[in-house]
């Protein structure tokens, strides 16, 4: 394992300081080789660092800044009034070489218009775009984009983001030939806005990839693609449907306190429908999920690594971020992801 710098935003999201600095403290003790570059409100940082050990707070360099990017805030505003916010700083750190990677809970398109003003895309990548990990059924995984970043695409953006997700799932996940599909409203041809069937016929053209056709919503978790492609609006959506789903399941074969006190009329349908629909198997790794494993999309086609955490991600949740863009950084994705850029 090599040594590696992150920077961390950690007044973004939506508590800051008492999520992240505890996050990244987690973070240092399961990654010895891992040192952070903690960019916030030094008057609230402090504090959370007093009992934490030395060998820790040797990798931990706290860079003082007062302003922050507001979630609330909109794009436009936010950029031109980034100066000296934590968010930007971060993202400068990475420019300038002091870090491989930053990672930040704070406004999505100020951080995906921040990363690609000051990192830059990759040569020939039109829109870089949010792509996350999910988990299967099968016990396997996925990847999804975009999930937010792009609201309206062109088929050009589309087929772009197969290209990287189908690079990103080969580096990231191991897979050989990775299936790709699009997420539409159904699978015939006929089916979909007009950019999603122009996409369908460029990806069919490419044989350089394993393109298998439309995929539906009710298969996202079935393992039948390897890579999900679609347009930020509907994979946002998607995927928040997804992660509220899921939780509520697990919150109830888990024994959610709240639920088992007033037995939940959920508890019992839910348990018969998954008993009845899935085999042991899944059924007991539904059970065994952690959501806060999934924590975090990376925005690739970047020339550095970012990966934005969830606003509302606990501890634990921001800790998988932190982890998961430190093995991208030395992965050395977006270097891979370029050079796979020729080969498609």
């Amino acid at each position: 394992m090599n040594r590696l710098t992150l920077a961390l935003d950690v007044m973004g999201g939506d508590v800051g300081p008492r999520i992240t600095i505890p996050a990244s403290i987690k973070a240092l003790e399961n990654d010895p080789m891992l040192s952070l570059l903690l960019f916030g409100d030094r008057q609230q940082i402090t504090p959370l660092l007093e009992k934490v050990p030395e060998s820790i707070l040797s990798r931990l360099t706290v860079c003082h800044c007062a302003r922050v990017v507001e979630n609330s805030q909109g794009l436009s505003y936010a950029l031109r009034r980034s100066k000296g916010t934590s968010m930007r700083l971060a993202i400068e750190a990475v420019q300038k070489g002091e870090a491989q990677g930053c990672v930040s809970g704070g406004n999505t398109a100020a951080l995906m218009g921040l990363a690609k003003i000051i990192l830059q895309p990759l040569k020939g990548i039109e829109r870089p775009a949010l792509v996350s990990v999910i988990p299967t059924m099968t016990g396997e995984q996925s990847v999804m984009l975009d999930l937010g970043a792009n609201i309206e695409c062109s088929a050009e953006n589309l087929y772009q983001f197969a290209v990287m997700g189908a690079i990103f799932a080969e580096n990231r996940l191991g897979l050989v030939f990775p299936r790709v599909a699009l997420l539409n409203i159904g699978i015939e041809e006929i089916k979909g806005y007009k950019s999603i069937r122009d996409a369908a016929e460029m990806l069919k053209n490419n044989t350089t990839l394993n393109y298998i056709g439309f995929i539906e919503g009710d298969l996202l978790l079935n393992g039948k693609a390897d890579v999900i492609v679609n347009d930020g609006f509907v994979g946002n959506v998607a995927l928040k449907t997804l992660e509220g789903a899921a939780k509520n399941v697990i919150s109830l074969f888990k024994g959610n306190a709240a639920l088992n006190k007033t037995n939940h009329i959920c508890k019992p349908l839910f348990a018969w429908l998954v008993k009845k629909l899935f085999l042991k198997g899944s059924y007991q790794r539904l059970k065994q999920i952690n959501p806060d494993q999934y924590n975090g999309a990376s925005l690739i086609g970047l020339t550095s690594v970012v990966v934005k955490s969830h606003g509302g991600a606990n501890s634990e949740a921001f800790a998988y971020a932190i982890a998961d863009a430190a093995l991208q950084a030395r992965q050395q994705i977006p270097t891979k992801i370029l050079a796979g850029l020729e080969k498609y």
